[in-house]
């Protein structure tokens, strides 16, 4: 997909940020999420047979690279949060991974790997999944079923892919093409007490722009103007509670060449913003 090096570039260029090589995620990492076998596979392209009818790719030593490239930017970018307050990956948000199968285009649950990961130093660790990608993240949702300290909170339409829902902490259906004021008024209603019952010690930002009115897949609504709303408020509310907030890309299909990579970047540009404003005012770590 050509929108990561292009966000990479633009975010480069626009002097948003430093852009950091996360390298590659450790077995050791991956493993806490993912069945060996599973892994396995994704290194030698002998895909399982659900995974070669739902992922959606082909397998190539590209995709299997960027895809433990994107795991470990997710785990740095974590860390980077709990040090910093923000920090974004600049790729991630594959949330239709599971343990054993890749599906919608998702190889590897980067959050879910992330969370495990960073509870090996704190086993007790409140994370949060703020899931505000057009589609339901069903595999992250599986992964975490049974897991006190981790809350998936999903705002997506209800009626699309994935076509079988797993269900999560709490799901926020939206009807298809949604206008601004339904989006706006089932967010708004709902994440701010969701967040504050849970108490998280870190958040998860999937902030996909398959949102967007033009996309190929998405199915909703809002205008790039609504989606800065978006992240702004998603962003704001992490960080007026001093919550640490790791942003991932999420998905993103937008029909005009090029869109779906400075979507992004408006949401990478939102979250330097906001860090770049707490570091003046003293809240900051830098």
């Amino acid at each position: 997909m050509e929108k990561f090096p292009q966000s990479a570039q633009q975010v480069r260029e626009g002097g948003i940020g430093q852009v950091i090589d996360p390298g590659r995620v450790a077995d050791v990492d991956l493993l806490r999420v993912h069945t060996p076998a599973y892994v396995q596979s994704i290194r030698t392209g002998n895909y399982n047979e659900v995974t070669r009818r739902r992922l959606g790719l082909p397998w190539s030593q590209r995709l299997s690279d960027r895809s433990h490239a994107a795991t470990a930017g997710t785990l740095a970018a974590a860390r980077a949060a709990l040090g910093d307050g923000i920090a974004v990956n600049l790729a991630g948000g594959t949330h239709h991974a599971f343990a054993d199968k890749g599906e919608g285009f998702c190889v590897f649950n980067d959050v879910a790997v992330a969370i495990r990961a960073l509870r090996q130093d704190e086993p007790l660790l409140h994370a949060f999944v703020l899931d505000l990608d057009a589609h339901q993240g069903n595999g992250t949702n599986a992964i975490f079923a049974n897991d006190p300290f981790t809350f998936t909170y999903s705002v997506h339409v209800a009626k699309n892919y994935p076509s079988d829902k797993v269900r999560g902490s709490m799901d926020v259906g939206l009807s298809r093409y949604a206008s601004a004021d339904e989006y706006f008024s089932n967010l708004e209603s709902t994440l701010p007490t969701a967040m504050e019952n849970f108490e998280p010690d870190i958040v998860f930002y999937n902030a996909g722009v398959d949102v967007h009115a033009d996309d190929r897949f998405g199915q909703m609504a809002l205008s790039t103007e609504d989606m800065a709303r978006r992240d702004h408020y998603a962003i704001d509310l992490c960080r007026k509670w001093s919550i640490p907030t790791a942003v991932v890309y999420g998905g993103g299909y937008h029909k005009t060449l090029g869109m779906t990579a400075t979507l992004h970047v408006q949401t990478v540009r939102i979250a330097a913003e906001r860090l770049a404003q707490e570091c003046r005012s003293g809240n900051g770590v830098r």
